[in-house]
């Protein structure tokens, strides 16, 4: 094989694990989480609430289920999205007050579908989906990208953040117009 085929070829296999880097180069720095963190609505401790709030849940799903589900925690600005699937609706719901439970949990938004976990060839083509939406928000220019968080489960992409009405608005287009992608859940909070 050339080297130019294993470049693209080494490229295409790390694509699915550079997906959450792209605020990083999005935003120019080389200082890392803390110029990320600043550039960020939500202050430097509700971002570190946040990361508590999905290590706090994680780890409370994963002692009560194990890999009987498969759950993904967001949290934005206490706001918790819940994705992934679970077998019963009963484990659905019980899983939702789980995380109701975790200190400063504002609301809960359980996405989580009634169905087998999901296969690792539809995980990684949900973490492709969410870095073309990343790219044509980068490439649109009409919000700075790091003012939405983006999640993708089973095709479906979920928008996260604090933002105005016309940037969700952008956002939500754009994702929604963007292929593979089947549909658009917006979880934001509005500045205006």
């Amino acid at each position: 094989m050339n080297y130019h085929k294993r470049c693209w070829l080494s490229l295409l296999l790390f694509l699915p694990f550079l997906a959450g880097c792209v605020p990083m180069f999005a935003i120019g720095t080389a200082a890392g989480t803390g110029a990320y963190i600043s550039e960020d609505r939500r202050t430097s401790g509700m971002f570190i609430e946040d990361e508590g709030i999905e290590l706090k849940s994680a780890r409370r799903i994963n002692q009560q289920f194990g890999d009987k589900v498969h759950i993904n925690i967001t949290s934005y600005n206490r706001m918790v999205l819940l994705t992934g699937e679970a077998p019963s609706e009963t484990i659905k719901t019980d899983i939702g007050k789980l995380v109701m439970g975790v200190d400063n949990v504002r609301r809960i938004f359980n996405e989580i579908a009634i169905a087998g976990n999901t296969s690792l060839a539809s995980r990684s083509n949900d973490t492709l989906l969410t870095s073309k939406v990343k790219a044509r928000f980068l490439a649109e220019r009409k919000f700075q990208i790091n003012h939405i968080k983006i999640v993708t489960e089973n095709e479906v992409v979920y928008l996260l953040g604090v933002v105005t009405r016309q940037e969700g608005d952008s956002a939500a287009q754009i994702a929604s117009s963007t292929s593979g992608v089947k549909k658009v859940v917006k979880v934001f909070e509005y500045l205006n």
